[in-house]
């Protein structure tokens, strides 16, 4: 049996730079040097992991890479945990996947030592490792399964989604594909590693295409922009928190400066906005400073990714594009029709060879989870002239109110155009009226203050009379979760206190 694709493409880019730090270069070679070394560490006295679950604990960087590498060449399955996690968060993921051992780097080994203990968990610190004489690894098949990676659990408990090899490399290969990677790319990595936007569109599409990842602890917006002002990047995928961030950076700069960074941005190929719905105004005023239109696309732990605007063509704000290379995607209606038409709203369901098969020890879950072989994403969108629009989650984005069924999405998008708020969520609270009513929950700018009537007037004229808000609330700061993605039932919450 050959070695896991992954692999065997690195050793075709071994001469290439991997992964690039303010203080080395590290070739693909010397990463796979490294997990075979860790790999054996690992395995002890065993010849094959059989699928034992191997938690991850490591720093984005080389070591992140060759670790992730050696549970898989060990026979693994791997469980990445939150860097900043609290201990009771840690234990859950530790628990729920049956992990027999934990993979850290010296600092979060240092902190999860304890737990381990508690729990009889093995702990290897990776830092530890010295090089050893190489030790025969076992084969891996692709139908093994490779990696729980754990939902965000906004509304209950999270679960693991559990993906095969095949499944990642369905999903890599669907990307590369559609965006054109290459082994000349670089990209900057400053998202968790803990969630699919990292792990998966960045560093998995990366590392299988030969190209080099820029790694940091965090996103900053000055030392991401001095490395975009040098021309580093030809890649760059974030968060739209941080694209609002940039805009921020880029509007307070000197003029020179300004210059200096658009000309960098200007000569990356690709710029990717994902893990939550960028604002249509965001897009435009990102593609009015730097000449870049954002592409945006739509996915899932589950699944990976399933539609996106395309790399040729059209990038339309607002809107997710079309299915991917490899991915059927189709709506469904309440009623269980199967909508063929344009302008009406649906379920999105997906499959395709990326799309998991199960959540670790939840077949309940599971099985409520397909519908004749479709993964239910619990997302409700719209085909608008040929490209889906995401009108937000089936329980808490979409509002039904006087008869209607309405996007908190499409809400928030026009609510940020306001001159004064700077941040909003919409979402529908108990009414006896309407059954939910259109509530605000709003940030405004410093120094302006927003009144119900006042905010109910400007949006006449840019909102439908049913969509206008009947209810607001101006907070200090939204609820955010760790992808900087705005999290409806914390902000629900703020109404139960």
């Amino acid at each position: 049996m050959p070695e896991l694709p992954l692999i065997a493409r690195a050793r075709k880019h071994a001469s290439n730079v991997a992964s690039l730090t303010p203080t080395a270069a590290h070739t693909y070679q010397q990463l796979l040097d490294r997990s075979a070394v860790l790999a054996g560490a690992l395995l002890g006295e065993a010849s094959d992991l059989n699928e034992a679950r191997v938690a991850l604990l490591v720093a984005p960087g080389p070591e992140y890479v060759a670790a992730q590498w050696a549970i898989w060449r060990a026979g693994g399955i791997k469980v990445p945990i939150c860097l900043s996690a609290t201990e009771p968060e840690w234990e859950y993921s530790l628990t729920d996947s049956g992990a027999s051992a934990v993979l850290a780097d010296a600092p979060m080994a240092a902190k999860i030592a304890p737990l381990c203990a508690k729990l009889g968990v093995r702990l290897l610190n990776i830092d530890s490792v010295s090089p050893a004489p190489a030790k025969l690894l076992p084969e891996i098949s692709r139908a093994r399964r490779a990696m729980i990676l754990y939902t965000s659990g906004t509304t209950s408990k999270p679960k693991g989604v559990v993906t095969t090899h095949a499944n990642i490399q369905a999903q890599i290969e669907s990307l590369v594909t559609a965006w054109e990677w290459s082994a000349a790319d670089r990209i900057p990595l400053f998202l968790p590693l803990h969630h699919i936007h990292g792990i998966i569109n960045v560093t998995s599409c990366a590392l299988w295409s030969g190209a080099t990842i820029e790694p940091f602890a965090k996103f900053d917006a000055a030392t991401i922009l001095d490395r975009v002002r040098a021309g580093a990047y030809t890649l760059f995928m974030a968060v739209p928190t941080i694209y609002v961030k940039l805009i921020q950076s880029l509007e307070a700069a000197s003029p020179a400066d300004r210059a200096a960074f658009v000309a960098g941005f200007g000569k990356m190929r690709l710029m990717v906005s994902g893990s939550a719905a960028l604002p249509a105004s965001v897009h435009e005023q990102w593609t009015a400073l730097t000449g870049q239109k954002l592409l945006e696309r739509y996915g899932m732990t589950e699944i990976g990714m399933a539609l996106s605007n395309p790399f040729h063509g059209e990038r339309r704000p607002g809107a997710v594009g079309v299915p991917l290379p490899g991915v059927d995607v189709r709506l469904k209606a309440e009623s269980g029709k199967i909508i063929t038409g344009e302008d009406e709203p649906g379920e999105i369901q997906v499959r395709g060879l990326g799309v998991f098969r199960t959540y670790w020890n939840r077949p309940e879950a599971s099985a409520e989870s397909f519908d004749d072989g479709w993964f239910r994403t619990g997302d409700m969108a719209v085909i608008e002239r040929g490209y889906y629009r995401i009108m937000g989650r089936l329980s808490v984005d979409i509002i039904k109110s006087g008869g209607y069924k309405l996007s908190a999405l499409e809400i928030e998008a026009a609510l940020l155009e306001h001159p004064d708020i700077r941040e909003c969520a919409v979402l529908g609270l108990p009414d006896d009226t309407w059954g939910e009513a259109v509530t605000a929950v709003v940030v405004v700018k410093s120094g302006a203050s927003l009144e119900l009537a006042a905010l109910r007037g400007w949006c006449k004229g840019r909102l439908s009379v049913y969509k206008i808000p009947q209810r607001l609330r101006v907070v200090a700061e939204l609820p955010r979760n760790a992808m900087g993605k705005v999290t409806k039932p914390a902000v629900r919450a703020l109404f139960a206190q």
